[in-house]
């Protein structure tokens, strides 16, 4: 069952099992029968290299499934929805392979993160629609204020 988290309207963050095996281990991330599953659209991997930082960006109508495999990665969520409880908010969440768990990001919240392993960590995101770039707005680092020193 989701849990939501704290700060952000329509965010959730699910932990996820981890199975131990001999030889290595099996890491659930989404089931048609989650109550965060919206339907399938791609499943693609992204990578950042530590201290990197990749930011702003929103979609229009996608719902993000972002799970952290291997690394550790501070994801910023920021909420300028007119009509939300959360408007100008942040939301800060750290996923890795030892905080293993799905952050589900709703349509219309800015997203931004930051490679905080010591070697490349990589994100699996199961989004509910197929790649649209006309469907994503950007913004440049410096758009949103946010301290990312801080961590």
């Amino acid at each position: 069952m989701d849990q939501k988290v704290n700060s952000i309207c329509g965010i959730s963050l699910t932990p996820l099992r981890v199975i131990p095996t001999k030889g290595g281990d099996v890491m659930h991330c989404l089931k048609a029968t989650d109550h965060s599953f919206k339907g399938f659209g791609e499943a693609y991997f992204s990578t950042i290299d530590k201290d990197a930082i990749k930011a702003w960006k929103r979609h229009r109508e996608m719902t993000l499934n972002l799970v952290v495999p291997n690394g550790a990665v501070r994801f910023v969520i920021y909420d300028d929805r007119s009509n939300s409880s959360s408007k100008y908010l942040f939301q800060e969440v750290i996923l890795s392979s030892e905080n293993y768990m799905r952050l589900t990001i709703p349509p219309m919240v800015w997203v931004g993160f930051q490679g905080i392993s010591n070697n490349r960590s990589y994100i699996l995101n199961v989004a509910d629609m197929a790649h649209n770039e006309d469907e994503i707005e950007r913004k440049e680092l410096s758009n949103i204020n946010f301290n990312w020193g801080k961590s």
